[in-house]
This record gives structure tokens, C-alpha cells and sequence, in this order.
């Protein structure tokens, strides 16, 4: 084709964020479709060749050379393919050149509106090749319009809704407004690709702290867990694989800037960091915190499933003096569901002065005795009270827990109303 149809292509190309071979593609098929519907039929298979140079398409008519013809839409004598190729042979396909006169302009009008359709299925699928490898990494998005219910964003030249339940709680959005958003997965569907962002999503502090904090991108510290209840506050548990590294330290970093900035991020929702603990209790105790837990039995420490297909989860039972129990539970039981959510373990708070009965009904259960982890508090000698002696888990050593047994019937209403949902 001419300078100007390659000119045109290219800017199609541009604005329309798809390939050159995509648009030449799409302006073939706009052009045999045209040319079946004006002088030919549905059953013919037609091949356009647009030659270099040319101001006009070509259009050929693609038959197979056959012995006796049985159907002339698709099958040509070799008697009459000879004719027009002599050197034709029984079973090749022959291209027939039907390209009726100034049929140039009339295809242009005729395939006008299937070459729009096709453009608009190219420009679909290749945002979605964009977009498919890039799930659960951070984007960078512009507000463009606010409506009640959701908001709507420009990401990289694509229109993109962040529903309402995807939204921060209390976040103030505005056009023009530049915010990170999280691409959880990408859907090719009969509107185009669908792109399912969030700013909820636990992914969003994950991905925010590796940008960050250098030693978790770079895996010197690594996250082992993140619970999070979106726009109010959200625990993460590191641990670092280098001993000269504190987790901690790294991500918070000097003066509290790294994490500051994660904060700043999420409309200043708190990050606790929790260091992460292979041991349950010392784990249990530390994502609890700011909470000081007195004692921990590990009821159940291995998931399972009973007799009626019912999943039966992990189960701890807390330990605190009353006066910690408040800030153990925390406003609408927050504390003590992040805790559950990030150490795996279904949490039952209770009083310390609770302990002895807990720990007498649960022995009776089991036939034994149990084992009680006592947290020691700052500055005391570690204690036990369990009936046998263990070691306390804050010293490092694991304690066998109380396996495959259920919660006392007599604890469990004082436990039901802390229990993490």
C-alpha cells in the first residue's frame, strides 16, 4: 500500500496502544467480509493482499484443484485452473484474482465499520496481554472521577473502576489524586479486559514495604504473614535471614521514616511489625501485643477434619489479667482477630485467674497433665504452671502442646465473646 495507508497505520497503532500486524489483520478481514457481501457469499474463502505501492487491495478467490467439482464456491476443475495457472496440479489450492474495478473505494466505505470492530478486539486484547503479567504488583493510578459508590481511574492510558468496598474506610479522593493501587487478577471478558484492583488488599503493604525497605526487596528480611483490617491498622510478621539484621529495626528504619512512608500511603493506617516466631506461643504472644499475655496452652496445633467433614482449625487459649484483657481484645475485638488471622490459631482470651480450672478440666480431658506456657513479664524469672516443669517457650524451647482436645465446656462462655471471628 501507499506511504499514507502505513502513515495511517502507524498512528492507529499509537493511539490505539496495538500492533501494525494487528491493524493490517483487522483491515483484510473488514475487506473479504465486504467483498462476500457484495459479490460473493459466506461460503467462499476469500484472501486480501494489500501489495506495497498499491493504491487498491487485491482480492483472490481460494479454490482447490480438483478432478470433478462438487461444490464452486470452494472447488475448481483442473481443466480451468490450468488456464489460469498451467502448471496446476489435482489437490493444490489456486488464487483466483476477483478484485472487481475501483473496488478500492468501495471497500474502504463497505469494511468501514468492521474495521472499527476489529481495531476495538485488538486494542482489548493487547491491554490484556499488558495487564496479565503484571497480577499482584503495585500500579500507579490517577483519580479522573468521583461517584458515591466507586471511583474511577486512569492506569496507564485504561479506564479502571475502584469499587467502593475496595477502598480504604475514611479516604478522601479527588480528581487529579495520584494513589498506588494493587492488581489482583485480570479478566478478558466481552467488555475487555477487566482489571480488579483494591487498596484493601493485604498485597497493597506487602508490595508498599518491599518498595520501601531495600532488605525486604533485595530478601534479606522476608514477610512471613501480614493480617490487616484496611484503613485502621494492620500487623506484619517479618523475620531476616541475615543474623546480622534485625527485621524489625530494618523496616521501621531510623526514626520510624520507612514505615512512616508505608503509612503515609494507606491514609495513615498503623503497621505494627511483629518479628516472626517457628514457635506458636511466642508467636501468639507477641501478635497480641501491645497486650501482655500471662500464659498460653496450645489446645489444638495441627489442622484436621472430623468424622463430619467439618474443618477443625488451630486453637490456642489466652491467658491475662484483667486489667490487659481490653487491650488484648482491642476496639470491636480488632487485636485479637489481626492476631488470629495472622498466626493461624483460633484464640480464646480468659482471665488469668481462670487458668487453674481451664487447666484442670483440660487435663481430665486428655488424661494428663498440661502443659502451660508462662509468660514471664519484663524483668522476672521465668515461671511455669503446668504440673510437670517445662521450659518457657520466652527462653527459646518449645513446649509439647495439648493436642486434639476441645475447649472445656465450663471455660468456653468465658472465652466465646473473645474469640476471633
Amino acid at each position: 500500500m501507499k506511504a499514507s495507508f502505513i502513515a495511517a497505520v502507524n498512528q492507529i497503532c499509537s493511539e490505539k496502544n496495538v500492533k501494525p500486524d494487528q491493524v493490517i489483520e483487522a483491515v483484510k478481514q473488514a475487506i473479504a467480509t465486504a467483498y462476500r457481501k457484495d459479490f460473493g457469499n459466506k461460503e467462499q474463502e476469500i484472501r486480501v493482499d494489500l501489495p506495497e505501492g498499491q493504491e487498491h487491495p487485491i482480492i483472490l478467490l481460494v479454490k482447490e484443484i480438483v478432478e470433478e467439482v462438487e461444490n464452486e464456491n470452494f472447488e475448481i476443475s483442473l481443466k480451468d485452473a490450468r488456464k489460469i495457472k498451467p502448471d496446476a496440479e489435482e489437490g493444490d489450492e489456486i488464487e483466483i484474482d476477483v478484485t472487481p474495478e475501483g473496488y478500492g473505494r468501495i471497500a474502504a466505505q463497505a469494511a468501514k465499520q468492521v474495521i472499527l470492530q476489529k481495531l476495538q478486539e485488538a486494542e482489548k486484547q493487547s491491554l490484556y496481554e499488558m495487564f496479565k503479567d503484571r497480577e499482584e504488583e503495585l500500579l500507579t493510578a490517577t483519580v479522573t472521577k468521583v461517584e458515591p459508590n466507586w471511583v474511577t481511574l486512569e492506569i496507564e492510558g485504561m479506564t479502571v473502576s475502584l469499587p467502593w468496598r475496595e477502598q480504604i474506610p475514611g479516604e478522601h479522593y479527588y480528581t487529579g489524586k495520584r494513589i498506588r493501587v494493587y492488581l489482583d487478577t485480570v479478566e478478558l471478558t466481552g467488555k475487555g479486559p477487566q482489571l480488579r484492583i483494591s487498596r484493601t488488599h493485604s498485597g497493597l503493604v506487602r508490595k508498599l514495604l518491599e518498595l520501601e525497605i531495600p532488605e525486604v526487596r533485595n530478601g534479606d528480611v522476608e514477610i512471613m504473614a501480614i493480617a490487616r483490617d484496611a484503613g485502621f491498622r494492620s500487623k506484619v510478621a517479618v523475620k531476616s535471614k541475615d543474623p546480622r539484621i534485625d527485621p524489625i529495626g530494618a523496616c521501621v528504619g531510623q526514626k520510624g521514616v520507612r514505615i512512616q512512608a508505608v503509612m503515609e500511603e494507606i491514609n495513615g493506617e498503623r503497621v505494627d511489625m511483629i518479628e516472626w516466631s517457628e514457635d506458636a506461643i511466642r508467636l501468639i504472644s507477641t501478635a497480641l501485643q501491645p497486650a501482655a499475655i500471662s500464659a498460653v496452652i496450645i489446645v489444638n496445633d495441627k489442622e484436621s477434619v472430623d468424622e463430619q467433614g467439618r474443618r477443625v482449625k488451630k486453637r490456642a487459649a489466652v491467658f491475662v489479667e484483667e486489667a490487659q484483657r481490653p487491650m488484648a481484645i482491642g476496639k470491636k475485638g480488632q487485636n485479637i482477630r489481626l492476631a488470629t488471622e495472622l498466626t493461624g490459631f483460633e484464640l480464646d482470651m480468659y482471665n488469668y485467674e481462670e487458668l487453674p480450672a481451664f487447666k484442670a478440666k483440660l487435663s481430665e480431658i486428655r488424661g494428663g497433665p498440661v502443659a502451660v506456657a508462662v509468660i514471664p513479664k519484663e524483668g522476672e524469672e521465668e515461671a511455669d504452671a503446668s504440673e510437670q516443669p517445662q521450659p518457657s517457650p520466652a527462653a527459646g524451647e518449645a513446649v509439647e502442646p495439648a493436642k486434639e482436645v476441645e475447649k472445656p465446656a465450663e471455660a468456653a462462655d468465658a472465652g466465646t465473646q473473645a474469640t476471633a471471628a
